[in-house]
């Protein structure tokens, strides 16, 4: 495993870190995998904790100077590895080091470029269920999803690809959903294998009500950039509809079309070539990616 990166973002980890990093540092001396953590600024203890391994052989921490977000400190950590693999994984001992070597042993087995981490027997309550149902069925609406996991925090991708395409991703919690459905939406492969997630013992979690609607909010952008019909589409049949369901009877009965009409009209052919153009543009930067690809492809095969 010595062509893998574990990527860790810290933020005030300070009560799971003393039992958690010598357990990970063990896990990465054993396995030959290098380990990069990231402290977004945190206001407790994490920065110090994170000093005391700054020797050990492989090991790598850096440190924001003000809070960039969860995304944010993936984004730093990815940047730097070097290695053919990269695997996120989050830093208050929910994700067991034995379902790192699982993940990475799938992506080679299936030649995927991202494979995931899914908690399907993962315990939450029930706010946070109806939230990230929401979430996956809105995604769902917008653009084919074939994963049930969306936002679980291990994940391990193709470390060429990730950098690449995290660009599109916001440094906030929603990088988590974002990343997968950018991986998808560019045909990439992406797979899914169970894994067992602990139960939280220290700290908090901050995922809230703000998260989901930044999550959604990032879906919708990302949709727009990729598939913009399936924004503008919608609304665009629906007052073309109306308009005609409106106008019709006013016209047979011999009348002339009202203002209502003529405007529920003009709406739905705007909505209809504001997103016309809208897909030829992604069309457009579609190509230029490919192109791109194509040439990062043939200068690592000469």
């Amino acid at each position: 495993m010595n062509d893998l990166t574990i990527v860790i973002p810290v933020y005030n980890e300070e009560d799971a870190l003393p039992s958690f990093l010598p357990e990970l540092i063990k896990y990465c001396r054993t396995n030959g995998c290098r380990l990069i953590m990231v402290d977004d600024k945190s206001r407790d203890r994490s920065r110090e904790l994170l000093a005391q391994y700054k020797d050990e052989p492989g090991f790598t921490a850096l440190h924001h100077k003000v809070n960039r977000g969860y995304g944010g400190a993936i984004k730093t950590g990815i940047n730097a590895a070097k290695t053919s693999f990269v695997i996120t994984i989050d830093a208050d001992g929910q994700h067991r080091l034995e379902d790192v070597t699982t993940l990475y042993h799938a992506i080679r087995s299936d030649d995927a470029d991202m494979t995931i981490g899914s908690r399907k027997k993962y315990e939450e309550n029930w706010y946070r269920r109806i939230g990230k149902g929401l979430i996956r069925f809105i995604a769902n609406l917008l653009m084919p999803i074939y994963i049930q996991d969306l936002n679980s925090g291990m994940k391990i991708y193709r470390t060429r690809l990730v950098k690449k395409c995290m660009q599109l991703c916001p440094d906030n919690m929603a990088f988590s959903d974002i990343i997968t459905l950018v991986f998808i939406n560019q045909m990439r492969l992406v797979t899914e294998y169970p894994i067992t997630v602990l139960p939280r013992t220290t700290g908090e979690s901050t995922i809230n009500t703000k998260t989901a609607i930044d999550t959604v909010m990032a879906i919708l952008h990302i949709v727009t950039l990729f598939n913009p019909m399936r924004i503008f589409l919608p609304p665009s049949v629906f007052f073309l509809l109306f308009s005609g369901i409106w106008g019709i009877p006013i016209l047979l009965r011999g009348e002339s079309f009202s203002v209502g009409t003529l405007f529920l009209f003009v709406t739905g052919l705007i909505f209809f070539f504001l997103g016309l153009i809208a897909e030829q543009l992604a069309l457009i930067r579609k190509h230029q990616n490919f192109s791109l690809e194509d040439n990062e492809d043939s200068a690592c095969t000469e």
